[in-house]
């Protein structure tokens, strides 16, 4: 059982009743027409147990995606195979680990009836961008040429996403994630190679 905290629920708890709360009312009225204030009404809990989960109302749809991009960037940053090749395949492949049907799934592949596709295409080049930058940055330390790095780093990063999108919009709970993440890595590859 989990342990209730002096307010109120348990902590996964709310963070799931306020992603499902959200996730309602961007397909009833849209992801703009949709308020902090109305996903913490529809939830049952305070706007400051909002913040203590979520930054931003874009935060509910990607949290998830989001703990797995620091999780990338950290073994990216960490890691010193002499291939580093071996390195970007294996950790965009962990990339699924765990990674089950959650908001972003949801919001990727209801994106049209939600109004969301801005938000998709904005919030998704934020984190195309970072991820590309620490895909870039463990190239170069593999002594290619900053160019080179950089565009590999680009390469690799849009085909996460273009994955993560594929999977949604197939049904994401019929494929794994990490089997079109690897089908992903493997286009990137033939076309560098």
């Amino acid at each position: 059982m989990e342990p209730v905290s002096k307010q109120g629920r348990p902590k996964a708890s709310s963070r799931e009743t306020l992603s499902e709360a959200a996730c309602e009312l961007f397909l009833e009225k849209g992801y703009d027409a949709t308020s902090v204030s109305d996903i913490t009404a529809r939830a049952g809990v305070s706007r400051s147990s909002f913040f203590n989960y979520f930054a931003a109302k874009s935060d509910v749809i990607w949290s998830g995606f989001d703990e797995r991009l620091e999780r990338l960037i950290s073994e990216l940053t960490t890691s010193a195979r002499d291939d580093v090749r071996v390195d970007v395949r294996d950790a965009i492949v962990r990339f699924a680990d765990g990674f089950a049907p959650d908001a972003l799934a949801l919001v990727m592949s209801n994106a049209a009836a939600m109004d969301a596709e801005a938000d998709l295409e904005r919030e998704g080049s934020l984190r195309m961008v970072r991820m590309a930058a620490a895909l870039s940055s463990r190239f170069a330390r593999a002594r290619s040429d900053e160019l080179h790095a950089a565009i590999l780093g680009a390469a690799y990063a849009a085909a996460v996403l273009s994955a993560t999108q594929r999977w949604a919009l197939d049904g994401s709970g019929r494929a794994l994630l990490s089997d079109r993440l690897g089908q992903a890595v493997a286009a990137v590859e033939a076309l560098v190679a």
